[in-house]
């Protein structure tokens, strides 16, 4: 180990300060790349003004669709001065990140599942500051009925998810933690930034479930407030990220902000103007038979991807066609029965080798195959005889909803840079092969979330919980 001092020479005297060295020198284990690497993050970081260097960000994924688990695919994130771990669903359907208030009332205090909530204390970090609610801030939030003030020096929110819960509170800024890889190296350099987001001081609904195991939920959709709009606006991280959420076992998988480079990802277009993951699905195909639905349904009703929802939903149009076309491919070996509304067939064999794939077709030429252990969900209803399967698909009266059943096992890339959505099967217990590359930074130092002006979260959300069939 090196040591170096220095020493401050003052009226009274001197002071020695006695400096170790941070990394080791260069040897068989560190490489002059990674030290000129590190010295790279720590003239941007002086440039910037942040304690945060832009890189590759990944977050551990628990959790699984499977009902018999979790019901849901969650990560970990760590808030505030002394950082502090909380829990948060990951949801591409929404923006608003929020995290339970310890003043919360009507939130969890417990868990079916033994797993102990965490709140988050205002007044026990150093860094949080309440979001002041002012006229010019707040005024028009409150008359869309999005934001409202509980005090003067606060600026509140509420959200409404489609399956009727809802969720009110405060927005506060402070300090999210996460640990960045830079550029063509292998050092992962902890970093922070400020970013606004959700204090929940109420919930009502599936939030207050006792089965469920999160803090909060972490909005990951393409409004101004979410967490990767945030970032990315002061160059910090990607406009690009991923998820890679494992369907078998006890779930799992990866959540990244980084370029995917694995071969074989097929992309669609975004569709324009929309705050959500919306992308134009044109035609659906079951045993290679397209459905008898007219594609200006997809089109007018609209089609998108989110983590939120545990299954997948079809407008009303395509519903029963894609229903009646799986019955009578399996009608010889199953009968047919009807669990909470989901359409099931008692199966004697193995379902893969029984029931048909399932295509969606999009635009752009790209198309999701899903095999039939990829929209199908054995039911745990403790009368079932085991062999009883239920389509992991219901039915919408306004939209098409891609929810976590027919997305696990496969990346998913979210490039926000070139306005696409690309995807392709991959084993969601390794690791992809990420890049960051320059085109996807966004050179902005300043952020534009700096009070409540464009605090605007979405009315209505898709986050669900999964319930039992």
């Amino acid at each position: 180990m090196m040591l170096a001092a220095v020493y401050l020479f003052g009226i009274d005297g001197a002071a020695v300060l006695h400096l170790e060295r941070n990394l080791p020198l260069p040897s068989n284990s560190t490489s002059i790349e990674q030290l000129t690497a590190r010295d790279r993050a720590r003239h941007e970081r002086i440039l910037r003004g942040s304690t945060a260097v832009h890189g590759v960000v990944s977050f551990p994924v628990y959790g699984s669709a499977d009902a018999n688990i979790f019901g849901l695919y969650y990560t970990t994130i760590n808030l505030g001065s002394p950082p502090r771990e909380f829990k948060v669903v990951i949801d591409t359907g929404s923006d608003v990140l929020w995290v339970m208030s310890n003043t919360c009332v009507n939130c969890p205090r417990s868990s079916n599942l033994q797993i102990q909530p965490t709140f988050f204390d205002t007044t026990a970090s150093s860094t949080a500051r309440v979001i002041p609610c002012t006229h010019k801030d707040c005024a028009p939030f409150n008359r869309s009925g999005t934001a409202w003030c509980p005090r003067s020096d606060q600026c509140g929110y509420t959200i409404r998810y489609l399956d009727s819960s809802a969720t009110s509170g405060v927005y506060v800024k402070d300090e999210f933690h996460f640990d960045s890889l830079l550029p063509g190296s292998r050092i992962a350099n902890s970093s922070s930034a400020p970013i606004v987001f959700g204090v929940s001081t109420y919930q009502s609904g599936h939030l207050i479930d006792t089965n469920n195991v999160a803090d909060g939920i972490l909005g990951f959709g393409r409004g101004d407030l979410s967490v990767p709009s945030q970032l990315s606006s002061r160059g910090l991280i990607p406009r690009v990220f991923a998820h890679c959420l494992k369907g078998d076992g006890m779930g799992g998988g990866t959540f990244v902000l980084g370029k995917i480079l694995e071969q074989g990802i097929t992309y669609t277009p975004l569709t324009p103007n929309k705050q959500l993951y919306f992308v134009n699905l044109q035609s659906i195909a079951v045993n290679g038979d397209m459905l008898a639905v007219d594609p200006v349904v997809f089109t007018n009703r609209g089609t998108f991807f989110d983590t939120g929802t545990t299954y997948a939903y079809l407008v009303d149009e395509a519903y029963n066609p894609f229903v009646n076309a799986v019955t009578a491919v399996v009608s010889q070996s199953a009968a047919p029965a009807m669990r909470e509304g989901f359409q099931c067939y008692l199966v004697d064999v193995s379902v893969s080798q029984l029931f048909p794939a399932m295509t969606l077709n999009f635009a752009g030429g790209a198309s999701l195959v899903l095999k039939p252990e990829e929209y199908l969900v054995q039911s745990v209803v403790s009368l079932d005889p085991a062999g009883m399967w239920c389509l992991g698909v219901g039915k919408h009266p306004k939209l098409t909803i891609l929810g976590e059943l027919v997305l696990k096992d496969k990346i998913f890339e979210y490039d926000l840079v070139h306005q696409q959505i690309g995807w392709t099967h991959f084993n969601c217990s390794s690791t992809p092969n990420v890049s960051v590359s320059r085109e996807y930074f966004v050179n902005s130092v300043r952020s534009r979330l700096s009070t409540c002006a464009g605090l605007l979260p979405l009315a209505i959300s898709t986050y669900a919980f999964l319930f039992v069939i």
